[in-house]
């Protein structure tokens, strides 16, 4: 006979019960160890199914548990409460409920990446990290410069140059000190930073899903892997309104009886790193010729530089969908530059270096005019691009004369 267990997890331990002909019944606690989760999978069957909410050590579950029952199954907590809100809440409640939605196949829950998906995401997350730290120590460093009256580094503050400049300038001995923490702190996170890199090149350098990515103005290998280990199996998607949802860029909408929808900021649900990436891709597309420049200067001259460079972000995720779909590369690229981000990525991931007379893929981003004639093409596809929406009206309700508001025709 079929069974459900559901398990509500912790750090230390999971409070277990099982869901059988339809009743639940308790089954104690778990501990949260590999030896204590093997133990408790040789008392389930080949029929069982195990429901547990996405956590921090959910994939762990998972893995320990999948080769011994018929499925492992994650659910996504928010939609999870939001379906079985209860005001008595026990750890046996939870897992009751996760047995309970299962049986009645009314659980949401989420797709599973693979061993080297989940790999490839914990790289970038980790990468992410050191970023953020990077960017709060440079912060710190700013901040005691302003806090003493420096005026701005004429050069960059952290490189060769602007560090020669921060040595002539007078500061209290403690501030100096602290200053030069910070600077040792950077160098060890810049070999971090290095290493990490390496490690997702290799990881991605026979992806062509990444390569195709690199086709995208804008779109660098960071960003490219990013995106792939956010996405995992594009084919979950069934339109690209599912994939902007899933990084949280669709708008928020409100519409009650007969009124007009309400599109409101944009929801921000979902995975917020891939998000912030496609957000950085839309910042270096606004600035290289291109269609994507044309629509964002269309947007920003209505609502301003932030609403634009987020509605672009939403069309690079649109525009992924359609190329990782239909195994194309981007219709607009620009060879010489795909070349040379083909080519940086190999050398990141510790290809040898060519050396010789013969000239490789990336010879043409050299050659000034071959990389400027490239720049020309991008330069009328964004003129075809304002020509095409020069004639277009902004649609939205029209006021009649009495002051009433009726329905635009178009």
């Amino acid at each position: 006979m079929k069974r459900v267990i559901g398990m509500d997890i912790h750090r230390t331990f999971a409070e277990v019960v099982v869901w059988e002909a339809g009743k639940l019944r308790p089954a104690g606690k778990v501990d949260m160890t590999r030896p204590g989760l093997e133990e408790f999978g040789r008392s389930l069957t080949r029929e069982d199914e195990v429901v547990v909410e996405a956590t921090g050590n959910a994939m762990a579950v998972v893995r320990v548990l999948e080769p011994r029952v018929a499925r492992v199954i994650v659910a996504n907590p928010l939609q999870v409460k939001a379906i079985a809100h209860a005001r008595v809440k026990t750890d046996k409640i939870d897992a009751g409920v996760l047995a309970s939605l299962r049986a009645a196949d009314f659980l949401p829950d989420i797709w599973l990446p693979d061993a080297d998906t989940e790999r490839l995401r914990r790289q970038v997350a980790r990468r992410n990290q050191v970023v953020r730290h990077r960017t709060r120590i440079k912060n710190e460093v700013h901040a005691i410069l302003h806090a003493h009256l420096v005026p701005p580094c004429p050069h960059d503050l952290f490189a060769r140059l602007g560090r020669a400049w921060l040595g002539r300038q007078e500061l209290p001995d403690d501030e100096r000190g602290a200053i030069e923490r910070h600077l040792r702190e950077l160098d060890r996170l810049g070999e971090d930073l290095d290493a990490l890199d390496r490690d997702i090149a290799q990881m991605v350098i026979n992806s062509p899903e990444v390569r195709r990515l690199l086709t995208i103005t804008g779109v660098n290998l960071i960003v490219a892997a990013g995106l792939v280990a956010a996405i995992g199996d594009i084919r979950r998607f069934a339109s690209p309104e599912k994939l902007v949802s899933y990084v949280g860029l669709n708008p928020r909408v409100r519409q009650s009886g007969l009124g007009l929808a309400q599109h409101g900021r944009i929801s921000k649900q979902g995975r917020s790193h891939a998000r912030a990436m496609l957000v950085e891709a839309a910042w270096a597309a606004c600035k290289t010729p291109g269609p994507l420049r044309a629509f964002f200067l269309r947007i920003r001259a209505r609502r301003g530089h932030q609403v634009a460079a987020v509605a672009v972000a939403r069309k690079l995720a649109v525009l992924c969908w359609h190329l990782l779909t239909k195994n194309v590369d981007y219709e607009l690229a620009r060879p010489a530059l795909v070349a040379q981000k083909v080519r940086a990525m190999e050398l990141q991931a510790g290809h040898p270096a060519k050396k010789g007379n013969r000239r490789g893929d990336t010879y043409a981003y050299n050659v000034k005019e071959l990389r400027h004639r490239e720049i020309d093409v991008a330069r009328q596809a964004e003129q075809a691009y304002e020509r095409f929406v020069h004639g277009w009206q902004r649609r939205g309700p029209a006021k009649r004369p009495g002051g009433a508001a009726k329905k635009d025709p178009q």
